[in-house]
Order: structure tokens, then sequence, then C-alpha cells
């Protein structure tokens, strides 16, 4: 199953083209010219005018002729866009792949034992460890009792994204569906980096973009903002309607490891249907686990 991104431009082309059709010439202060734009967005030779580059140079940095460029470049077409932060952050990554630490490959990833008896021990509070490509490492009790049973499911689908978008439980979880899943995009996007080629990715971005329209549109808008605590609304079949709020925490030694915790206020029906929930989850004999102790990561994503 081919990538959505097996495109001859690369991962930076790609990019510069998406959010180039984003941007309107009133968006940047530009006059229009009275005359219909055959492709939305801004031209090519507008783009190089507002980030003071030759057209030639954008041109090809688009075409995918060229595949890096300076800071001090990269910072101006950037502005060109509009980009926020977290886009020019990402921007800058494309064209420096070599220079971003922490990504590795497709190999093994293992959790610490630490980090697994953090999870174990915390209490009101669904926990997991995401990582690479948003693959679920590990999960303590409410997280598989909110998510499913995550110690069950083959490793090729435990995964956030896979399950946000074709798990029928984990979609009608999500109020707030949408929302919660173009952060998703947005996130495995930011995961991705300039590393599209990877075997595992192919796989997964390739069943995705053939099985859900709306992910296939998303991927290829290129949604970039990264998002490390928010809320969401959860519509359970045992707990029923409650809000959690989420935070992420990126590991230090392994940045492609991040530690999500859930949680809500103390003596409010929000905790109430969290607890409600946990008590469930022990009738069932639900309880924490690791993808197999760091095993390889997963295997390709079978084909439907």
């Amino acid at each position: 199953m081919r990538s959505a991104d097996a495109s001859p431009r690369g991962p930076l082309g790609d990019f510069l083209s998406s959010r180039r059709a984003l941007v309107s010439a009133p968006d940047v202060g530009l006059p229009e010219t009275g005359y219909p734009r055959r492709v939305p967005g801004l031209r090519r030779e507008e783009v190089a005018q507002l980030a003071g580059i030759s057209i030639d140079y954008y041109t090809r940095l688009e075409q995918g002729r060229v595949r890096t460029a300076s800071r001090a470049v990269l910072h101006s077409i950037g502005r060109a866009l509009l980009l926020n932060d977290d886009q020019q952050r990402h921007l800058i990554q494309l064209a420096h792949p070599d220079e971003v630490a922490g990504r590795g490959g497709d190999g093994r990833q293992r959790v610490k034992p630490q980090v697994e008896r953090l999870l174990a021990n915390l209490v009101d509070t669904p926990a997991l460890v995401f990582g690479r490509y948003l693959d679920i490492l590990a999960w303590n009790r409410l997280a598989t009792a909110l998510l499913g049973d995550l110690a069950a499911m083959r490793p090729q689908h435990r995964n956030y994204a896979r399950m946000t978008f074709l798990d029928p439980h984990v979609r009608s979880l999500f109020v707030d569906w949408k929302e919660r899943a173009q952060e998703t995009v947005s996130a495995l996007r930011l995961a991705a980096g300039a590393d599209c080629a990877r075997p595992r990715l192919q796989e997964l971005v390739g069943e995705l973009s053939v099985r859900d329209l709306d992910f296939r549109t998303w991927w290829a808008q290129h949604l970039v903002t990264m998002r490390t605590s928010g809320s969401s609304r959860l519509d359970h079949p045992v707990a029923g309607r409650f809000s959690v709020d989420w935070q992420v925490l990126t590991g230090v030694e392994d940045q492609t490891q991040a530690v999500v915790l859930m949680s809500a206020p103390a003596g409010t029906p929000d905790h109430a249907a969290i607890r409600k929930l946990d008590a469930w989850a022990d009738r069932q004999g639900l309880t924490h686990g690791t993808a197999a102790n760091g095993e390889d990561a997963p295997p390709a994503v079978e084909k439907p």
C-alpha cells in the first residue's frame, strides 16, 4: 500500500504547496487583480515577493528540485505564508531533517519500568504512553477501560490514530470527534516530519487514507498545530457523558515517547464518572499493560 505522501516534490514541497493554497491575497495585504485565479491561494510569484526571494528559487523549493534552505529564508517564507509557531518549526524540520534529534527509525521502543509503575499507580487518571507515529506502548486500567481492551488488540491495531478513525468505539467516544481527529492528524504529521518514507508510517497513512475520507483530506492539507493540553467531551457506554482535561508530557531522553494524562477535578460529576468507570474496569478484570514489554515496533498494517 503506497503512502499518501509518495510525491516527487517531497515533504517540504508538499507542505509549501498546501500552505500557499490556504492564503489569499487580501490575507497578506495584496490587491486582487480582478482576474479569476486558476487555483486557490497565493501565486508562487506572490509568495516569492512577500518573502524577498527570487521566483525561480521559491519555485524550485516547492517543486522539490531544491530540498533545503537557510533558516533566514525559511522564516521569510513562513511569514509570507502566515505560519504559526508550530508550522514554522515544522517547516524548518522538513528542510533540515538531519538536525532533528530523537526521531530514530522504525525499530523497537521500550517504556522504562519507572514509567510503567507511574501509570499503574495513577488513581482517577487515565494514562497512556505514545510512541512514534502514535503507537500505544503502555496504558493503565482506566485508559483501557476508556478506549477498549488494549491488551487484546493486535499490535498493529494498537495505534491511537488508527483507533481514532477506524475503531467504532473510539469514534463514538469523542463527542467533539472532528476536533480531536484533526489534532490527531496534526500530531501524526509532526511526528512524521520529513521521515515519510518509513515503512511503518507509510503503511499507517496508506491504510487510513484509503479507508477514511476525512483522514485523507486532512492529511493532504498538512495540518500542523501542536497542542499539549486541552479538554475533551466523552460519551462512554458505562460512565455516560463527561469531560476530561488532558496533558501531553514529552520524554526527555526519548522525544518520540509521550505520556498522555486525563483527569477531572475532584468532587465534580466528571470525576464521579471516572470513578464509576474505574469500578467497572475492576469488575471486568482490566489492568495496566505494555506493548509486549518493548517488543519490536508493530509490523506493517495489514490490508483490509
